[in-house]
């Protein structure tokens, strides 16, 4: 079973390199599911129900999201309705939206950490408590983990080994080297990186987001121009086991 899992997708060169390149790469590796992180899909700063549909239309299977999903209110209603989205499972419970999808045997999850991001509930036992609602449910299982600090993802990563197929690290839009597979069978990334413009800082125009490190004034920030960078993770899992087999590392360049 092969699971194809993309980074945070910035703007319209973010969506239209999903569109472009998904349909090759779906194809090619014969995947079974893809998963994107779209919280920053709309305009560079979260996701509107068009947004949303675009990127379903390009062939992703499920959208996760972190802590800029809240800031188009429109997306709200269809949190709670048929879209195949994810807001993270460790909101307060009254949050609208779910943190997790059963689609087919594959349980999605979508967690968010708490250092240097926010203050949320406690990521490590939201988890505790969904895999036991799923224990004999299925063995297959993802979780996307949008978190800023590095030490917060191994933790998390260490902590699920052997519990979870795959955590995979979203947020800080830079990919890491470090992906391999845990001792238990989890396959591990720090971070999967992005689908943005290359030319820019994390996928904004370069010269506004340093202009604001000079000023510290706070001014508005535009998606980046440019050639893009495809970043996505390919993650294979024995169905039966739910153990990883191999994590690799997909990276391409759009003009």
């Amino acid at each position: 079973m092969k699971i194809l899992v993309i980074g945070d997708i910035i703007g319209k060169p973010g969506r239209k390199a999903v569109k472009n390149l998904l349909p090759g790469l779906r194809h090619e590796h014969e995947t079974d599911l893809v998963i994107g992180n779209g919280e920053n899909a709309a305009g560079g700063l979260g996701l509107t129900p068009s947004t949303a549909q675009e990127l379903f239309d390009s062939g992703i299977d499920v959208i996760t999201s972190g802590n800029h999903i809240w800031t188009h209110k429109e997306l709200f209603p269809y949190l709670d309705g048929n879209f195949p989205l994810l807001r993270p499972l460790n909101y307060p419970p009254t949050t609208p939206g779910r943190g997790y999808l059963l689609r087919g045997n594959i349980l999605v999850v979508n967690l968010i950490g708490r250092t240097f991001i926010g203050n949320f509930d406690c990521p490590f036992r939201a988890i505790d408590k969904l895999l036991a609602e799923f224990r004999d449910k299925t063995n297959v299982i993802v979780i996307d983990f949008h978190a800023e600090a590095t030490s917060e993802k191994v933790a998390m990563g260490r902590y699920l080994d052997g519990r979870v197929s795959a955590l995979l690290g979203t947020h800080t839009h830079i990919g890491t080297i470090d992906a391999h597979i845990l001792p238990g069978g989890t396959a591990y990334v720090t971070d999967i990186g992005m689908v943005g413009p290359m030319d820019s800082v994390i996928g904004d125009e370069a010269n506004s987001v340093i202009n604001r490190f000079l000023t510290q004034i706070p001014s508005r920030l535009s998606v980046g121009k440019g050639r893009v960078s495809f970043n996505a993770i390919l993650v294979e899992v024995d169905k039966d086991t739910g153990k990883a087999i191999d994590i690799k590392r997909i990276e391409k360049l759009v003009d």
